[in-house]
């Protein structure tokens, strides 16, 4: 059901990758009446803070994109603020939008769910069929915890909270930090400053040989809405593109892109990590919704807005 443009709409992280492009999203389409609070506005780790918040704006929706993340070194050195930061968020905020009266809440997750062997594509159906990660287990579980708090106030109050579990993100506003960034702006920036200062060659690790899958975070936030406006059922719902691309690929795309001339070198002393991760999108596009950027395209908007934003620096 299409949702009011004047409607109320929270979104929760709107600084983030995914909260940014929501936002922008949202706007694009005509709504008005979007709620916006940064950290230094609203702690949502705060109980009391979260409630009064509620209690005095009573938002329509909820896009709950507002979590504490980090790569494998923060959630290896924090396990005790990933876990309790994250499940703060997630309990203040859907127990204050079902005790406010919240018309829709949709809940963002995170492919890390899924157990460390799934199945490929990873189903829905593989939540909780074994084992985990251990380098992100911390954050993993209390996502895990968000999507079965969803289902709990669904099936006690019939609450309509729903979890979609996006793959790999990319776009603006992505981490391009040196060391804490994932593989795709790692490489735009790599690349990028390779071209800048002259180098020959550019050293990848790996044999570029593990499979990968991306969608562009402006394709995530036109499925956020696209779920709000159309799902309603308790099962989360993965969000991916539904297409692979090697590592190798990949790099050879970033360096198109980029415009660098030096040679590529592959690492294959350093190592490849888990040889494919691909989610089943079936269900999703078995409701009507399909990405529409593709990954050249996707790179060519990311990697302007890189270098108008950090590759002048």
């Amino acid at each position: 059901m299409p949702i009011d443009k004047s409607a109320k709409i929270y979104v929760a992280g709107h600084h983030g990758l995914v909260g940014s492009a929501v936002v922008r999203h949202l706007t694009s389409l005509g709504f008005t009446n979007l709620l916006l609070r940064s950290h230094s506005d609203l702690d949502l780790t705060n109980q009391l803070s979260v409630d009064e918040f509620f209690s005095s704006q009573k938002p329509d929706y909820v896009i709950l994109a507002a979590a504490k993340v980090g790569g494998i070194h923060a959630n290896n050195t924090y396990p005790a603020e990933f876990i309790t930061i994250n499940l703060q968020i997630q309990t203040n905020v859907v127990v204050s939008a079902f005790k406010y009266k919240v018309r829709k809440l949709l809940f963002l997750g995170s492919s890390c769910i899924y157990p460390k062997f799934a199945p490929q594509p990873i189903p829905e159906s593989a939540l909780l069929t074994g084992e985990l990660e251990g380098t992100n287990e911390w954050y993993a579980i209390a996502k895990i915890a968000g999507v079965k708090m969803c289902q709990a106030y669904k099936l006690q109050y019939n609450f309509d909270a729903i979890s979609a579990m996006p793959t790999n993100l990319y776009g603006r506003n992505d981490n391009f930090h040196p060391e804490n960034s994932h593989v795709l702006p790692a490489l735009l920036r790599r690349f990028h400053e390779a071209k800048v200062n002259g180098f020959d060659e550019v050293v990848v690790w790996g044999s570029g040989s593990p499979l990968r899958e991306f969608l562009h975070v402006d394709d995530l936030a036109d499925a956020v809405v696209f779920l709000l406006e159309n799902y309603s059922d308790l099962e989360h719902v993965n969000v991916g593109s539904g297409k692979e691309v090697s590592i190798k690929e990949l790099a050879e795309l970033v360096k198109e892109v980029v415009g660098f001339k030096g040679e590529l070198v592959w690492d294959t002393s350093k190592p490849d990590g888990t040889p494919r991760k691909l989610m089943d999108n079936s269900k999703i596009a078995g409701l009507g919704w399909t990405p529409k950027i593709s990954l050249r395209d996707g790179l060519v908007d990311t990697y302007k807005w890189y270098v108008e934003n950090y590759g002048k620096q």
